[in-house]
C-alpha cells in the first residue's frame, strides 16, 4: 500500500534526490551573462535624458511578437513571488535551500536579458511596460487554493515541472515570430535555462512517485487538470494569451503535445502497476482530462484555421481592391 507522508517526511525523504540533482544540474548548466545577449550598439537616450521618447513605429517587432514578448517578460517579473513560494513549500535549508537559491538566481537573468533587449531596441513602449510590472507584481502569483498545505512540495513539484516546460514552449516560439536573430538567439538561450530547470523538477517528481504513488499522482492530476499559467493575473492578459494562442506560440495543442503529454509519458503514468485504489482513481480522472484536452485542442484548430482563413481573404480582396484602384 502507498504510504501518505506529511510534508517534513517527504523533505526529508527526498533531500538526497534533491542533491544528487542539484549536482547534476550545476555539471550541466552553462554560465552565461545577459548583457552579451543584447544589441547596447541600437540603444539611444529617452526624453528624461535629452533625447527622444517612445513611439510605435520605433519597434520592429510584430504586434503579436510585442505581446508574446512582455507576457513573457512579466511572468518572468514575478520572480520574488515565485521565490518565496518555493521557498515556503520547499525548504530554505539543506539541499532544498541550496536548489531554491541558485534556480532564483539563474531564473532572474531572464528578465534582466528581456527588459534590456526590449528597452534597448523599442520593441516595446517602456511606461506601458513598467506599469504592467508594477501592477502584476504588486498582485503577485496566485497559488491555487487546492494546495494540500501539509504536503504542497508535492504540488510544487508538480506544477513547476509543467510550468518550467510551458514557459519553453513559449520562449522558443516567441524566438522565432520576432523575426530578429538577437531575439531568437536571447530567446533560445532562456528556454534553454527552463528546460534544466524542467528536468530538475520533473525527476523530483519521478522520485516522489517512487516514494509514495498515490499520493503523488493525487497532486499531479489536481495540478494538470487545473494548470493555469504563472502570467494568468498580469494586465490584459486574456488578450495577448488569445492572440499568441491564435498565431501558434502557445495553444491548446501545444500546451497538450508538447507539455502535458511527454511529462506524463516520461513517468509511465498511464503504465504504471504499483497505484493502489485512490491512485487509479486519480489516474481514471487524468486519462478522461487528457481525452477533453485533446478534444478542444481539435475544435481550437478548426476555429483557429477558419478566422486565419477568413482574414486571409479579406487582406487578399483588399489588396485587390486597391490594386484595381491604382
Amino acid at each position: 500500500m502507498s504510504r501518505n507522508l506529511t510534508q517534513l517526511e517527504l523533505l526529508i525523504e527526498l533531500e538526497p534526490v534533491v542533491e544528487r540533482e542539484l549536482n547534476r544540474h550545476l555539471s550541466t548548466a552553462k554560465n552565461w551573462h545577459p548583457h552579451d545577449y543584447v544589441p547596447w550598439g541600437e540603444g539611444r537616450n529617452y526624453a528624461a535624458m535629452g533625447g527622444a521618447d517612445w513611439e510605435p513605429e520605433q519597434s520592429r517587432l510584430s504586434e503579436v511578437a510585442r505581446a508574446a514578448m512582455v507576457v513573457n517578460l512579466l511572468t518572468e517579473d514575478n520572480l520574488p513571488s515565485y521565490h518565496r513560494e518555493i521557498a515556503e513549500g520547499f525548504s530554505r535549508d539543506g539541499a532544498w535551500g541550496t536548489w531554491v537559491g541558485r534556480w532564483t538566481a539563474e531564473e532572474n537573468r531572464h528578465g534582466i536579458t528581456m527588459r534590456d533587449y526590449l528597452v534597448v531596441t523599442r520593441g516595446v513602449d517602456p511606461v506601458a511596460l513598467e506599469h504592467a510590472r508594477m501592477a502584476h507584481m504588486t498582485k503577485g502569483a496566485d497559488t491555487p487554493a487546492a494546495w494540500d498545505a501539509d504536503t504542497n512540495a508535492l504540488y510544487g513539484l508538480a506544477y513547476v515541472t509543467f510550468q518550467e516546460l510551458a514557459t519553453r514552449v513559449s520562449h522558443r516560439n516567441t524566438g522565432k515570430v520576432c523575426d530578429d536573430p538577437i531575439a531568437d538567439k536571447m530567446l533560445q538561450r532562456i528556454a534553454a535555462d527552463e528546460n534544466l530547470h524542467m528536468v530538475f523538477y520533473r525527476n523530483m517528481c519521478e522520485a516522489a512517485l517512487e516514494l509514495t504513488p498515490d499520493q503523488a499522482l493525487e497532486a499531479i492530476s489536481m495540478i494538470v487538470r487545473r494548470f493555469r499559467m504563472p502570467g494568468v493575473g498580469m494586465p490584459d492578459f486574456r488578450r495577448k494569451a488569445a492572440l499568441i494562442a491564435k498565431h501558434g506560440i502557445y495553444d491548446p495543442r501545444q500546451h497538450l503535445d508538447d507539455v502535458v503529454m511527454p511529462v506524463l509519458k516520461k513517468w509511465n503514468i498511464f503504465g504504471r502497476t504499483d497505484f493502489g485504489p485512490r491512485g487509479e482513481q486519480c489516474r481514471e480522472e487524468l486519462g478522461a482530462f487528457v481525452e477533453q484536452l485533446d478534444r478542444d485542442a481539435a475544435r481550437f484548430e478548426e476555429r483557429r484555421d477558419r478566422i486565419l482563413m477568413a482574414e486571409a481573404a479579406r487582406r487578399l480582396a483588399a489588396e485587390t481592391g486597391d490594386s484595381g484602384r491604382g
